[in-house]
């Protein structure tokens, strides 16, 4: 639970509440993983309110965007420096929506630890939550399943990238070695939809999907600082002058 417990210090995102929360507005995630579930629902009614989305699809691709970088964070995290698999199988795992985008707060049921390593990641982050919802997102709203497993793998990222970026931070070229194992063989096809590489003496994404943020009224033409609609040039050199326009 330490160990857990302590990778708050790399960045927010990676605070995790143990054991099961109360207060009906937290959502158990195997309830948001349910055919045509109220609580996905009550997710993209969130963002669409933040943001104006003018499309389901633009609204669904921006949800899992800003979701997938919050939920499994702590769990990426723990097994880029440890080793360790936390028990984050949909049952155990709550969130908190913010009013706007993405999630407040996350809660784990206990800091247990799975037997295995990579394979059972895989498993309970990408198999059996991650991956699942966004084809129930492209069974939804019609996005295409490329564009929302982008979703996932940008999401993915972001649970090692962030970890280089605040006062406390990993080694850069560790994490970035740790994303590379992470990806190699990571179910849907991650690998190919996105690069992690270090600028600014950060881990940044560039992402070969785009999210459609820009088409929303919120964003008004503004395109996210990883987006593949920027030549990739220009998004790292952006990065490595610190003013990247929107990151998830």
């Amino acid at each position: 639970m330490t160990a857990v417990a302590a990778l708050a210090r790399y960045a927010p995102r990676y605070g995790l509440e143990i054991g099961e929360p109360e207060g009906s507005e937290w959502l158990r995630v195997d309830r948001i993983l349910e055919p045509d579930s109220p609580e996905l629902t009550e997710l993209l009614k969130r963002d669409d309110e933040a943001s104006c989305h003018r499309t389901a699809h633009a609204n669904s691709l921006s949800m899992l965007s800003f979701y997938a970088g919050r939920a499994p964070a702590t769990a990426l995290l723990l097994w880029a420096l440890e080793g360790h698999v936390l028990d984050v199988r949909p049952q155990n795992l709550w969130v908190r929506p913010h009013e706007g985008h993405g999630i407040a707060a996350v809660a784990v049921r206990s800091a247990d630890f799975l037997p295995g390593g990579l394979e059972t990641l895989y498993d309970v982050v990408l198999r059996q939550h991650l991956l699942p919802l966004a084809e129930e997102l492209h069974r939804r709203t019609r996005a295409g399943l490329r564009q929302v497993y982008g979703g996932v793998a940008a999401g993915c990222a972001m649970g090692f990238c962030a970890a280089t970026r605040e006062e406390v931070t990993v080694e850069p070229a560790y994490l970035l070695e740790r994303w590379q194992t992470f990806v190699a063989k990571a179910p849907g096809g991650l690998a190919r939809l996105g690069e992690v590489a270090v600028a600014g003496g950060k881990l940044v994404y560039l992402r070969n999907t785009c999210c459609l943020y820009y088409t929303s009224s919120t964003g008004q033409g503004t395109v996210c600082g990883s987006c593949c609609l920027t030549p990739r040039e220009a998004r790292l050199a952006a990065y490595e002058a610190g003013r990247p326009i929107l990151t998830v």
